[in-house]
């Protein structure tokens, strides 16, 4: 397949995701894993669970990260910018209007009918994607209670880099003691973010704008909703943005399809306009491109060295039950009477029973059907 064939599909399929893929990180993750693995036959189950790994190492958006990183992979450098740019700039666009619409008229459209039934879908996606990958992931008996381990922690609320650096590290000295009378530990080299230049032509508020985002994008790990109380901390507690705001943004970044970082977007422009932002947008991302060029070097080192990779093995088996949490929560949060179970119940049969079938079509036909029985 020559490089310009790749770069089309690459932007085919992350322009498609960035327009669909709604329901969060972990039914990103899963709609990828359709569209590189199932789908295309891009990676093997392996594979692609060390992309997944290697994002929840970094801080920033996982799967605008696992994008970025299967870019990389497929179509180098190119790649790594056209994936990146095709998953965000839809979400993005999205915002921007619904920024735009507030801006004029003080408050976000009412589009809750419409979504209603997405969330009990998106379920059924996750779920469709999380038994491949276990099996995949789960080799051992170790692994196995590694997963439970973390399943149960994230359950409990224990951070989330604590779940996946412990997991890395305790099979790390597991297969040291195992591997004793070998070489010991090769030293790593640290990871620095490169200093990113505020170009001269930015106005005092957007040169704010663009480090408070910058920071944040590169040191945040978790879900959006930790994006959040950085926000709160950064944004209302100095008085730039009003806590009514950011309920709003929150309300768009959960509505609207794409990374939840694109909440960043509407804020901006509550702040200081078109120009505001852009500048946001562009430094809450910046990092996680960054990021993944430095690391992807690192993840085939691992992946190389028998003990490291027993590293990288236990934060696939991490990562798997994150998202399994995440199912969990969202099946307690969505699943709140007969309409949504209805829905949650029809999506999984053809989730499960036609998984040839684009994951866009069960989010759509459970958008659909959400909005039908809110009728009755």
């Amino acid at each position: 397949m020559d490089d310009k064939r790749i770069l089309r599909e690459i932007a085919a399929v992350f322009l498609k995701l960035g327009f669909i893929g709604f329901g969060g990180p972990a039914a990103h993750i899963a709609m990828m894993r359709e569209e590189a693995v199932t789908k295309r036959k891009w990676f093997s189950e392996a594979h692609f669970l060390d992309l997944v790994g290697a994002t929840n190492l970094i801080p920033g958006p996982n799967s605008t990260e696992l994008a970025i990183h299967i870019g990389h992979e497929k179509g180098g450098w190119k790649g790594l910018l056209l994936a990146g740019l095709c998953f965000i700039l839809p979400a993005v666009l999205i915002t921007g209007i619904f920024a735009w619409l507030y801006k004029q008229y003080g408050q976000v459209p009412a589009v809750q009918p419409f979504i209603y039934g997405i969330k009990p879908a998106i379920i059924a996606i996750i779920l469709g994607a999380v038994f491949p990958l276990a099996r995949t992931s789960l080799r051992s008996l170790q692994l196995i209670i590694i997963g439970l381990t973390v399943l149960a922690g994230e359950l409990a609320g224990i951070s989330e880099i604590y779940l996946m650096f412990g997991a890395g590290f305790t099979a790390l000295l597991l297969a040291w003691l195992q591997n004793a009378r070998k070489k010991g530990f090769q030293s790593l080299i640290p990871l620095s973010l490169l200093a990113v230049p505020v170009p001269t032509f930015l106005s005092a508020a957007n040169t704010g704008l663009f480090w408070i985002f910058l920071k944040i994008g590169a040191v945040l790990y978790g879900s959006g909703y930790v994006l959040f109380a950085f926000l709160d901390t950064e944004l209302v507690a100095t008085g730039l943005l009003s806590r009514q705001q950011l309920i709003d943004a929150i309300a768009v970044g959960q509505f609207t399809p794409g990374p939840v970082f694109s909440s960043v977007t509407f804020i901006g422009y509550q702040i200081n306009g078109f120009t505001g932002a852009i500048v946001s947008t562009v430094a809450i991302f910046l990092p996680s491109f960054v990021f993944v060029a430095l690391i992807g070097p690192v993840i085939r080192f691992l992946r190389g060295s028998q003990i490291f990779a027993a590293f990288l093995d236990a934060v696939n088996v991490a990562s798997i039950a994150l998202i399994a949490a995440i199912c969990i929560d969202m099946t307690a949060e969505s699943l709140t009477g007969w309409r949504t179970v209805l829905i949650a119940l029809a999506s999984m049969a053809v989730a499960f029973g036609y998984r040839k079938l684009n994951s866009a079509f069960v989010v759509l036909g459970g958008s659909l059907l959400g909005y039908l029985l809110t009728l009755i």
